[in-house]
């Protein structure tokens, strides 16, 4: 069995610290796993760890409309 599907078992791929998580929630297509929220959310705008996060973020893809 190849890791790939070996690690879909064990939860969702958050898209911020990038570690496979079963607790978080969805942004479009995209999985945040709690912990990082909860750090987010925490996190002051002039700390260098809120630019990593906008980063990241950035990797949220908007799903496309098909009407």
């Amino acid at each position: 069995m190849s890791s790939h599907i070996s690690n879909k078992s064990l939860g969702e791929n958050c898209v911020i610290c990038e570690q496979y998580k079963f607790i978080g929630i969805h942004l479009y297509t995209s999985f945040i796993c709690r912990d990082c929220e909860k750090d987010l959310i925490h996190t002051d705008t002039n700390d260098p760890k809120y630019k990593f996060y906008l980063k990241q973020l950035k990797k949220v893809n908007t799903p496309e409309i098909f009407s």
